[in-house]
């Protein structure tokens, strides 16, 4: 058989075993398995434990835990509830001003936490009850947190860059100053969108219950300022070269964990006893989809379906902007099914060579890469973010969170479109603070 006959039988399979419920990891092990006994015989299960602990050997990966951690520890905590209380007071007096704490809150948060579905979760369990009371419509409230969710594997330092600057043997310190921009400016977007939102419906100052003091405003800041202390750090060590990430990230989980011992005196062992028994199994379940990832390249590239790919996706002639519209469409397609991680595993390592000769900057593919991956958090059939903000508020449906979020889903377009139009958007911060990339 041909390689991309090979390959359109490995995608079915592939989607038949996730369709059925199949945990994405042991789906990608069993596909790999069962099609190089086919292919190759059961000679090749010889090589497939080395392959597949080979994709855990990188040092790089002892990050990924240590950021689970961080976030786990402000997650665990009020930290939370403090940033959306500190924004609310600042934002109180804008029309949409609730809608825009919660949308900062989650941009924060999600920079401290680094993954989306704990953004969701931590700000939506405070900020959509409190939405809901204030006479916003259910669309909006759960729409809005989904939305600001996915910031996480924007806004640095975010797990997904991490993965990606593994999969793609790249910088990750110049990957997380890329999303930073970008990061914001969808950030601003969602917040533009919302203030329009809420004027068309006509929510507006009638929400304002009280006008908060410059004294009380202030107030709420110093729980919050060392938190942010923190991000600001471990930005300056990863691109100042004072720190590896892995350094980075042990760090600022140790003082993540000794500031909410601090402030907010939260010394019981059990708390600490759930926080890692937590952070081990998020951990467990990356490193897991990481080597079955491995292990399904491996049987990919054995079967030059990845070449095969590759060299099609190369032979286009079409300008280098269909081509890129294209790959965003094949993303768009991969991200409705997989989550975020097993994509990049999957797809990065072909793409990257790709969009690099076409004279794309890699840094710059990665933000507009991890914003396809955004998007499909938010949309079905998987919509990861869907789920979990159903999970904290099972009285809104899924269809009303759904249409919540879509608007949202039109501002990641506007931004994809935005950096395309713009690239120094995501490339301007890395070249100013480490030089011009490759």
């Amino acid at each position: 058989m041909t390689p991309l006959l090979w390959g359109a039988i490995v995608l079915v399979f592939l989607l038949a075993l996730l369709a059925l419920g199949t945990p994405i990891a042991f789906a990608l092990g069993f596909v790999s398995i069962v099609i190089l006994m086919l292919a190759e015989g059961s000679g090749s299960l010889s090589i497939l434990g080395e392959t597949f602990f080979g994709g855990l050997a990188s040092f790089g990966l002892v990050s990924i835990p240590m950021f689970i951690l961080m976030g786990a520890a402000v997650a665990s905590s009020p930290a939370g509830k403090d940033l959306y209380e500190a924004l609310d007071r600042w934002l109180n007096r804008v029309p949409g001003g609730l809608v825009l704490s919660n949308l900062g809150a989650c941009s924060i948060f999600a920079a401290l936490s680094g993954s989306s579905p704990a953004t969701c979760a931590a700000i939506g369990k405070m900020g959509i009850p409190e939405m809901t009371k204030r006479g916003y419509p259910n669309e909006i409230a759960a729409g809005s947190i989904a939305a600001g969710g996915t910031l996480g594997i924007l806004i640095p330092p975010s797990i997904t860059m991490i993965v990606y600057g593994i999969a793609t043997e790249t910088s990750i310190g110049r990957l997380f100053l890329a999303g930073l921009v970008p990061g914001a400016m969808l950030t601003a977007l969602f917040m533009i969108w919302t203030v329009y939102a809420c004027k068309r419906q006509g929510i507006g100052l009638s929400e304002i219950t009280r006008a908060y003091s410059m004294r009380e405003r202030l107030s709420a800041l110093p729980r919050v300022l060392p938190f942010l202390a923190i991000i600001v750090a471990i930005l300056y060590v990863l691109y100042g070269g004072i720190a590896t990430p892995s350094e980075a990230a042990g760090v600022g989980a140790i003082i993540c964990l000794v500031f909410v011992a601090v402030i907010y005196r939260l010394w019981k062992p059990s708390l600490y006893t759930g926080l890692f028994r937590d952070t081990l199994k998020e951990s467990v379940m990356i490193m897991m989809i990481i080597g079955a990832s491995e292990l399904f390249s491996f049987t990919l590239s054995s079967l030059f379906i990845t070449q095969s790919i590759a060299e099609w996706i190369a032979g286009l002639e079409v300008n280098r902007w269909v081509l890129m519209a294209i790959i965003n469409v094949f993303l768009l397609f991969a991200g409705f099914f997989l989550p975020p991680v097993a994509v990049i595993l999957m797809t990065a390592p072909i793409l990257l060579p790709i969009i690099t000769q076409a004279g794309f900057d890699p840094y710059w593919f990665a933000v507009v890469f991890t914003i396809n991956m955004e998007i499909g958090l938010i949309t079905p059939p998987v919509g990861l973010n869907l789920y979990v903000i159903n999970g904290i508020a099972p009285k809104i449906t899924l269809s009303e969170i759904l249409r919540g979020a879509m608007p949202y889903v039109g501002c990641m377009v506007v931004g994809i479109i935005l950096l395309c139009l713009m690239p120094g958007i995501a490339t301007w911060l890395p070249d100013l603070l480490m030089g011009p990339g490759l």
